[in-house]
């Protein structure tokens, strides 16, 4: 892989480009709304383009991380983006059908039904973690809900982004789906035009300034957060199998993943087991071939805030573990931190890399108490084999999603929405719920030609008995 060219960094959109752009796509949209015919096919051929050019996308998400293990972006990247084209193609009918609805029967003999329209023009921001899944997602939902989109993927993965303004060249003119590209100029800008629905993956923070550029045209927004997602180690768990589930939702993508387990949870007494079951986890998954397995942080200024953090949190805990992984540029090695004060940057914001605080409780309710006194998190990972411990844990714990005894899964769920609470994001997307999220909800009531509210009309005097009884 490392043969293939690398697209070079594209040429940033002039920020003046982006209105008439928006523009263009809206008036092609009003001209002619894409039908299910035409919605099917292009989700269909974006499948199809994207299929055979998977070794190009790993190879051009590499070079913008320095490294990236090119079987995590053939999983996360190709396979899930891949998946959720084919699950909107294949139900997209069942999901725009009419719903016929009971109008109730104070206004008979009148049927009532509702529609799925499309809103017109989405803007979509994706993230530099998974750049083409975050990307090509949030579209997917776009297309099939039968609108036309306005990509900004980010700035941090220039080659990505050029090979995804490539690829949708490849299959959609360029008034129905429309990239921009550069850096923060542009995002402000983008964020600020009149969408019918912008959407939004990335930070908290980010996120919130999004939000407040899209209320001045009175936009709805979806917006894909993070914090912090925790993972809960019931006593009765074990903890080789825990250690191996979270090593791979830590260490995959080097942490750089919205929904990693931020911190874990145990039980005092287990706590330096657990440490050792994932410091054996690392040896075994790095120790023959981790310069191909083991990505890069993106780049040097993430990868000196983690830097940072850990030393921050040295003094200030019970220690701090560094495991097995190669030395490099931009490699942050998977650490382990031993109940870190909870005022720490480690405890206090999302980690984003891969560095996993292990904090001790001493009773499993003073665990959940911990999690539920703070913001809701994007993810929730209990782990028991016992179904009222988990259940537990689930009533007392309000997530945006939650994978019971394992990481990451919920997300690779295309039937299940996602979506966080709180801090953690608003609004779901995946399957049907993205659909919904991007079009109209139309209610329709169909009056026959001879209806009993003809009679609801003055003097009322006459109608007093019948009145009455339709407000019972």
């Amino acid at each position: 892989m490392d043969a293939t060219p690398h697209p070079a960094a594209p040429a940033a959109t002039p920020v003046d480009a982006l209105p008439a752009t928006l523009a263009r796509l809206r008036e092609a949209w009003r001209a002619r709304k894409p039908g299910l015919d035409q919605r099917e096919d292009d989700l269909g051929r974006l499948h199809e383009a994207l299929k055979p050019r998977l070794d190009e996308m790993a190879a051009a998400i590499a070079a913008d991380f320095g490294h990236r293990c090119m079987h995590e972006s053939l999983l996360a990247d190709g396979m899930t983006a891949l998946g959720e084209l084919d699950h909107a193609r294949r139900r997209l009918r069942r999901w725009a059908a009419p719903q016929r609805v009971f109008p109730g029967w104070r206004l008979w003999p009148a049927r009532a039904e509702l529609r799925r329209e499309p809103l017109g023009v989405v803007g979509v921001i994706s993230p530099w973690n998974y750049p083409v899944v975050l990307a090509l997602g949030p579209l997917a939902s776009a297309i099939a809900a039968g609108n036309h989109v306005f990509l900004k993927p980010s700035e941090h993965t220039p080659r990505t982004s050029a090979f995804l303004a490539d690829l949708l060249a490849q299959v959609f003119p360029p008034e129905r789906v429309a990239v921009a590209l550069g850096g923060p100029e542009i995002g402000r800008a983008f964020s600020a035009l009149p969408f019918d629905h912008l959407v939004f993956t990335g930070s908290t923070r980010v996120g919130r300034e999004v939000m407040r550029a899209a209320a001045e045209h009175l936009v709805p927004v979806t917006l894909e957060l993070g914090g912090k997602s925790p993972a809960i180690v019931a006593p009765d768990y074990p903890l080789a199998r825990a250690a191996r589930r979270l090593a791979t939702g830590k260490w995959f993508n080097a942490g750089q993943t919205c929904i990693a387990p931020d911190y874990v949870l145990i039980d005092a007494a287990r706590r330096d087991a657990l440490a050792d079951a994932l410091r054996d986890e690392v040896e075994r998954r790095y120790r023959r071939d981790a310069d191909a397995d083991y990505t890069r942080i993106v780049n040097e200024r993430e990868s000196a805030r983690l830097r940072g953090w850990i030393e921050e949190a040295r003094p200030r805990s019970a220690g701090v573990i560094t495991l097995a992984a190669p030395e490099g540029e931009r490699i942050v090695p998977p650490t382990l931190v031993l109940d870190p004060h909870d005022d720490t940057a480690l405890m206090r914001e999302e980690i984003f890399g891969p560095v996993l605080p292990i904090k001790s409780y001493r009773t499993l309710e003073e665990a959940i108490a911990f999690v539920a006194a703070r913001p809701r998190p994007l993810a929730l990972y209990p782990f028991s084999d016992d179904r009222a411990t988990v259940e537990q844990m689930l009533a007392a714990v309000l997530a945006g999603g939650v994978t019971v005894n394992d990481t990451l899964l919920h997300f690779a769920a295309s039937a299940l929405p996602f979506g966080g609470v709180g801090a953690s994001g608003m609004g779901q997307l995946h399957g049907r719920a993205g659909f919904d999220a991007l079009s109209k909800p139309l209610p329709v009531l169909w009056q026959r030609r001879w209806a009993a509210t003809d009679l609801l009309k003055p003097p009322y005097r006459r109608l007093d008995r019948l009145i009455r009884r339709l407000v019972r």
